[in-house]
């Protein structure tokens, strides 16, 4: 399956549940000058979330250019020691905007994996944040519970900046059943994060509160 096909399946897979189909931004973003590249998909989001400007769509999906150079999504220093790390990658993404939350977001993205890409639902872990109790619930309604696994907040809670939108995360692995390492986030190549489901439920102040 090459990137293209990929890229296709998930985009015609979210346009049929109702999400509108935005453009990639441009590599270089027109109007913000904290950025140097786009970093993530939600950065043409960003005035969405910061209550800026009203989206004119409650539903949302996107593959965005990006490129982690510089900053705080930094991976240069990981290309070429591992075999997920690039230079520049597309990443796709679904948004929901006041409209569903953690239930539909994650019951949609295990149905993808599983039965739009056809991954072996056996190799599947998934990581929730250490306080997340709802999300930890809805992934054991689906996986056992020995693959349904806590952590803090280096790798299950997403900040966009030392001010603004942030949450806890769900992180979906997938297991090689080869190379070091017993479970998601152990060293090692043996688990790969594919998807990472961001709850923007909280705001930090300049307080860091």
């Amino acid at each position: 399956m090459d990137s293209k096909t990929i890229r296709n399946i998930f985009l015609e897979y979210f346009k049929d549940r109702e999400h509108s189909i935005v453009p990639s931004s441009p590599l270089v973003p027109i109007g913000d000058p904290t950025l140097l590249f786009a970093n993530a998909g939600m950065n043409q989001f960003k005035d969405y979330f910061l209550d800026k400007a009203e989206p004119p769509f409650s539903r949302a999906t996107s593959a965005q250019k990006c490129m982690r150079v510089s900053g705080k999504h930094n991976d240069l220093e990981d290309v070429g020691r591992d075999g997920t790390h690039h230079t520049f990658f597309e990443m796709m993404g679904n948004w929901s905007f006041g409209d569903y939350f953690k239930r539909d977001a994650i019951e949609m993205a295990w149905e993808l994996i599983t039965e739009g890409y056809g991954l072996d639902a056996d190799r599947l872990w998934a990581t929730v944040y250490k306080d997340d109790d709802e999300a930890e619930r809805i992934w054991r309604k689906i996986l056992p519970p020995e693959r349904v696994l806590r952590f803090g907040e280096k790798d299950n809670f997403w900040e966009m900046a030392e001010v603004g939108p942030c949450g806890p995360c769900s992180e979906i692995h997938y297991d090689f059943g080869v190379g070091e390492g017993s479970r998601p986030n152990d060293p090692g190549g043996r688990f790969v994060e594919i998807w990472n489901l961001v709850f923007m439920q909280f705001f930090k102040d300049e307080a860091g509160s």
